[in-house]
């Protein structure tokens, strides 16, 4: 048990419970008998549950949230659109207005403490090429990658909840900044998001990946969505405040790829590769944006020590383990049955493409 973790039995309200974080974070409340009641928020109602969780459906932009968060002794925000890329303004909505909902309902319905889901990607960006060895602490500034709109909306609410807590020092504030999260039940929901209907599952496999390339930058950390979820549960059930870095070693290069993949690594040049993300995203092709593709790059590696030493946090995963497990569900198609999780969505890839990649949700 991490230090300074309550005792008493907490009803604890989760907003975005469908998604690859919140089925794992409300499984794993579930599981701690100091949590006498989960409150699963979503979109869109899920046919999977939990013990001792309940569901209301609401959208964080537009529904009421008060009625939903009195008598709450934690709000666990992990409400948030990737898609569509090509529509910012939608995703501003949702991800900036509907935050600021968020923290003005807890304050109204006088929840006690919030936790709030940030981003590596909140983090400004390091100088090219990446150190190697070199890793910030929660103090790096925050102030995102200026052109892509995931990054720009996760500063701008890392500012927001800046001013939330000198205006409310009576609520107890924890963000966690994760680096990229991944389970076997969120391969198809991540295809659909970030690589699109035009993979063929069983290509990612090794033997069938002949090179990777080796861009400048091409350096990321990694978490199971097992472990985030219990830095969540340590967050959501202590005394904690403040920003923790969240991620599982190794870092992940290049090298480490290759090794999954039993490919060679091939040092290729930006430029080129910039270009076909951004010839693809253009054409629909792939719904991550090339802004995406510039700030993945150009992201930091964090310290974990905090989270360690204060919040009490180690993953069972390694990276390596995380991303094998991950790409073994890509190739199964393996999913969960919540609209988001699900394996296939009605119509299938044809539906993906009919819809627009990049351009819905």
């Amino acid at each position: 048990m991490a230090a300074n973790e309550k005792q008493e039995a907490a009803r604890v309200v989760v907003l975005g419970a469908t998604g690859n974080v919140g089925t794992s974070v409300v499984a794993a409340l579930a599981a701690d008998p100091r949590v006498a009641s989960i409150l699963g928020v979503a979109r869109r109602r899920p046919q999977w549950s939990a013990p001792r969780t309940e569901w209301a459906q609401a959208d964080i932009e537009r529904d009421d949230l008060v009625g939903l968060f009195r008598g709450a002794d934690v709000v666990i925000h992990l409400a948030w659109l990737i898609q569509p890329t090509h529509s910012p303004l939608l995703t501003w909505r949702t991800n900036v207005v509907g935050s600021l909902r968020v923290f003005q309902a807890a304050a109204k319905a006088g929840v006690p403490a919030l936790v709030y889901a940030s981003s590596v990607g909140a983090y400004s960006p390091v100088s090219q090429p990446k150190a190697k060895g070199a890793a910030v602490a929660e103090d790096w500034p925050t102030d995102g990658w200026p052109t892509a709109s995931y990054t720009r909306e996760k500063a701008y609410v890392e500012r927001s909840l800046d001013a939330f807590e000198r205006g409310h020092p009576d609520i107890r504030v924890v963000r966690l900044r994760p680096g990229f999260i991944f389970k076997r039940e969120s391969a198809s929901g991540q295809r659909r998001l970030f690589i699109g209907p035009f993979l063929p599952n069983q290509l990612v496999r090794p033997g069938l990946v002949p090179i990777v390339p080796d861009l400048p930058g091409l350096r990321f950390q990694a978490v199971h969505t097992a472990d985030i979820a219990e830095a969540y549960r340590l967050a959501a059930l202590s005394e904690v405040r403040g920003a923790f870095n969240i991620a599982a070693e190794p870092v992940v290069d290049a090298l480490l790829l290759a090794n999954i993949f039993d490919a060679r690594v091939v040092s290729l040049p930006l430029s080129p590769a910039r270009a076909a993300v951004w010839l693809a995203w253009q054409l629909h092709l792939v719904p991550a944006s090339p802004y995406l593709f510039d700030a993945f790059l150009h992201l930091p590696i964090m310290d974990t020590t905090r989270a360690r030493t204060e919040l009490g946090w180690s993953p069972r995963h390694s990276s390596r383990e995380t991303l094998e497990e991950f790409l073994g569900g890509l190739r199964d198609g393996a999913g969960m049955s919540t609209p988001p999780l699900a394996p296939r969505v009605p119509g299938g890839r044809v539906h993906e493409v009919r819809t627009g990649v990049g351009v819905r949700p």
